[in-house]
């Protein structure tokens, strides 16, 4: 980790995480699929491959490396890969393809659970994709993240296209041209699945887009909303909570311009090395709180870490059971140490140097080229206070790429500016699913466009909840909510077999 940079690698997810809500240097905050590991294990291990999804086979397909240009160099062949499950499906029955995130895609199909509760049902083929220079789909082996030369490959219109073909490839296999198409996606993936619905009716009849943040480009959603959505998820917890995080930052600071903060800093962070930066604290707390907002599941979960149900409620719990004249920043050390260490396997914390265990990287790249959202602490926030400037972030990008961000990009692309005059005159067959802890909610669209254009928002809902499993103590809302895009689904499925016939 590298305090003076923006890009320090979380998850979005993804989207989606990158973070420099630092106590000194007030930097952007840029949200991926992205986190490092910040514990090390007694017996220190380089990251293992990920073991098979048991219901699902390993398929690889041969993908052009460049879809939009005929030089000599775009017809060379990467290798994608993909799960497959047909357990329950027949020829012309539905395909339910899941549009891949940044990151190894057996880690998205072990947490869409959904999908595999709902196959038996539609008799639905699923099929997750990985996206392009993830996991193992690497365009150029070992060295795809040499340069911008091989880097410029990676984006989302050639990811939206690597998904088309393939799956028209699919069908005509499997001799099922006539099988519907309905794509899913949570986080940067849900908006592939969304702009997939736009870029290529023809492939796909619908998609179910969960906490896709499609709106946070730009200027149309406040700077702010990000942090703004996590400070009221843990003022609702408990206001004592809120502000002993506020006020942890301050004596952060303080501890930093004495000779030996940098000591008392690790003695208390139960660091395995003695730190370097003061700063490296800082963005450790700051990604605990930001992930466990994001994933504060009603039930017990391991998509980050393993997590207890409401792990936000659990951390206040924490803090707020310390006795008077406990010191801010012990009481938060102990509550983010439920993120990283609620299991209680780990003996010491590693702050500066994260392995990336899912191959995720290339959203430091993404986001230095075409997904720029800026995001800004407000003094409101339990966060400290940080600005986002377009020139220093663009002149970062320049010295670390090579290349400049293109801001604009993604609108003028796929739009979001009047988006509800937009879609409502030629868009259809889209769900919007968001939960309004999840910080990421801010951003996406949370009421009715259309009668085919429906936002389903839960009051308690977190990152992507709805496509977890079924679980004996989910809530009733939560059922609901999945019941409700069961019944949607059904409804373009039968419509779509209607007008085939």
């Amino acid at each position: 980790m590298i305090p003076s940079s923006p890009f320090i690698p979380f998850i979005f997810f993804l989207f989606s995480l990158l973070t420099a809500a630092v106590v000194q240097s007030k930097q952007p905050f840029f949200p991926s699929a992205i986190y490092h590991s910040s514990l090390k294990k007694e017996s220190s291990r380089s990251p293992s491959k990920p073991k098979p999804i048991l219901p699902y086979k390993t398929r690889y397909f041969p993908q052009e490396l460049d879809h939009f240009t005929f030089q000599p160099q775009s017809y060379k062949i990467f290798y994608q890969k993909y799960l497959i499950n047909d357990t329950h499906w027949h020829r012309g029955a539905p395909i339910f393809v899941y549009t891949g995130n940044e990151g190894n895609i057996e880690w998205f199909a072990e947490n869409t659970g959904f999908l595999l509760d709902i196959a038996p049902k539609f008799k639905a083929l699923l099929v997750f994709i990985e996206h392009r220079f993830y996991g193992d789909s690497l365009p150029f082996g070992k060295d795809s993240y040499k340069s911008a030369n091989t880097l410029g490959y990676l984006n989302s219109q050639q990811a939206l296209a690597d998904y088309a073909v393939l799956i028209r490839s699919l069908k005509k296999n499997l001799s099922s041209d006539s099988s519907p198409v309905v794509v899913f996606g949570g986080s940067y993936g849900g908006m592939l699945a969304y702009w997939f619905r736009l870029k290529y009716p023809h492939v796909a009849i619908g998609a179910l887009a969960s906490s896709a943040p499609i709106l946070q480009f730009d200027n149309i959603t406040p700077w702010t909303s990000f942090n703004d959505a996590i400070t009221d998820d843990f003022k609702d917890a408990s206001l004592n909570c809120y502000e002993v995080i506020k006020g942890t930052w301050q004596e952060l600071d303080i501890l930093s311009s004495k000779k030996e903060g940098l000591a008392e800093v690790s003695r208390i962070f139960r660091t395995c090395e003695k730190l370097q930066y003061i700063d490296s604290a800082a963005n450790w707390l700051s990604e605990a709180f930001i992930y466990t907002a994001m994933v504060n599941y009603p039930t017990k979960a391991n998509f980050m870490k393993p997590l207890p149900a409401y792990p936000v409620e659990e951390m206040c719990k924490i803090i707020d059971t310390f006795p008077p004249g406990t010191s801010k920043l012990n009481r938060a050390f102990a509550a983010a140490s439920l993120y990283y260490n609620y299991s209680n396997t780990h003996k010491c914390f590693d702050l500066e140097h994260g392995s990336d265990e899912h191959g995720l990287n290339g959203w430091e790249w993404q986001a230095c080229s075409e997904m720029v959202m800026p995001m800004t602490s407000s003094s409101q926030s339990m966060f400290p206070q940080y600005s986002f400037s377009y020139d220093e972030f663009s002149d970062h990008c320049k010295s670390f790429y090579g290349v400049r961000p293109r801001p604009h990009w993604i609108t003028t692309e796929f739009g979001g500016n009047n988006i509800e005059q937009v879609l409502k005159r030629y868009g259809s067959n889209i769900i919007f699913s968001n939960g309004l802890q999840d910080p990421w909610s801010r951003g996406s669209v949370l009421k009715n466009i259309s009668d085919t254009i429906i936002a389903l928002v839960t009051k308690k809902g977190a990152h992507h909840a709805d496509f977890r499993g079924a679980d004996k103590d989910d809530p009733k809302w939560l059922i609901d909510q999945r019941r409700q895009e069961v019944d949607i689904i059904q409804k373009w499925l039968d419509e779509y077999y209607r007008d085939y016939a």
